[in-house]
């Protein structure tokens, strides 16, 4: 069955609707990555954090109130619309909600808890349903009325992935006429302080594949797709395949070959019922580690090895954690839609200077562009924790 991806609402350091982030993302532009200090004691770190003003959240669910419930929003107010007449046609039960986070409310609980221990009291402002990880279903699902299936998924780094394989499921086993998916992540001190213990948050710039790389940002986002059986005004972009696994090799570090790394794109090729040589666009986890860049490389070029156009997008971005996968799912979107007339595609955006000992991948180039004729199909992939791998195909459906 096709999974059609009708509307996309995103908001991000790169902007705060489509249009803003299509135009920075192609440019190439990472001035969205800001040195900030705060985060960890007596250092600044290059952060792409959300710039813009926030909705507030109507006062019935003051209690749901956090960054990462406002960022949600921002996202769903852009394709409210849409959401309205998906809920007039097919009916509030038939609507279900699926996302992924890591973050939820932990940046306003860690708040909280920091000031029972000085004053003995919480602040008025904290409730214990802000830190739950179901929170940005529960919130999403009740400002809008649904009663569909809801829940969230916390696999790190795929979570939000994940949510639109499982989002797709729904659709499949007929549990649900339409889904909103995607995912959400804010900065937070909590996360910025823990990557920084595994001495993985650069003090610059990330930069992926690089014999230079040293190092993660870490970034905030809100990504909404609404997926549905039927194609909606034209729109033809659909989740066409995706392939998961997880080979369990550590709690933190990659499988150094890149095993899990090139089952989850083969297998996501198999789902699509694609070749190699079917996918124009490959969107790279890319995070500017050293592990993760070598164990990448290794498996794109088993799966690719004829080459494939790719870049990661985490130097503009940053990575957006929980959210990155919908995020990078949505860059490709972005890359098949109409509005996209001169065919951009995310640019590869490094020092250029190649880690010999790596295989050389065939990196995108500024004003590089997809080739005109269709069907056109991207793969994005997404690794995380725990040896968790996903790969996803968007393109569109003939």
């Amino acid at each position: 069955m096709t999974a059609y991806l009708n509307a996309l609402g995103l908001i991000c350091a790169l902007g705060d609707d489509r249009q803003s982030v299509a135009r920075t993302l192609f440019a190439g532009d990472t001035s969205c990555m800001r040195m900030e200090g705060g985060w960890i004691p007596e250092r600044s770190l290059p952060v792409a954090g959300v710039k813009s003003p926030l909705p507030t959240l109507p006062a019935e669910l003051a209690p749901q109130s956090s960054r990462n419930n406002q960022l949600l929003l921002a996202a769903a107010l852009q394709i409210e619309p849409d959401i309205q007449q998906a809920i007039a046609r097919y009916g509030r039960g038939r609507i279900g909600v699926i996302l992924g986070t890591s973050t939820s409310g932990i940046d306003e609980a860690s708040r909280g808890i920091a000031s029972y221990l000085t004053h003995q009291s919480f602040p008025e402002s904290y409730d214990y349903r802000q830190q739950e990880l179901s929170a940005p279903a529960n919130f999403l699902a009740s400002w809008l009325d649904l009663s569909g299936p809801a829940y969230v998924i916390s696999t790190a780094c795929t979570s939000s992935a994940r949510a639109l394989l499982s989002a797709r499921r729904l659709l499949d086993m007929n549990l649900c006429d339409a889904v909103l998916c995607g995912g959400v992540d804010s900065l937070c001190a909590l996360t910025i302080n823990g990557f920084s213990s595994l001495e993985a948050v650069s003090n610059e710039r990330c930069n992926p594949f690089s014999r230079n790389r040293n190092g993660i940002n870490i970034g905030e986002a809100a990504v909404l797709f609404l997926m549905t059986r039927e194609a909606e005004d034209g729109h033809r972009i659909a989740l066409l395949g995706a392939g998961a696994c997880s080979d369990a090799h550590h709690i933190s570090a990659p499988e150094p070959t890149g095993r899990g790394a090139q089952e989850a794109m083969s297998r996501a090729l198999s789902s699509a019922g694609l070749a190699a040589t079917d996918i124009a666009y490959l969107n790279l986890h890319g995070t500017a580690t050293p592990h993760n860049d070598a164990m990448e490389s290794l498996a794109v070029n088993a799966v690719f090895p004829l080459g494939v156009p790719c870049s990661s997008t985490k130097p503009m971005s940053g990575h957006t954690l929980g959210a990155a996968g919908a995020l990078e799912a949505a860059f490709c979107w972005l890359a098949l839609a109409p509005e996209n007339i001169g065919r951009q595609l995310p640019p590869h955006v490094w020092d250029g200077e190649a880690d010999t000992s790596l295989p050389a991948l065939s990196w995108v180039e500024a004003n590089d562009a997809l080739h005109p004729g269709p069907p056109r199909r991207m793969m994005s992939n997404s690794f995380a924790f725990g040896g968790n791998n996903i790969s996803l195909i968007i393109g569109e459906q003939a």
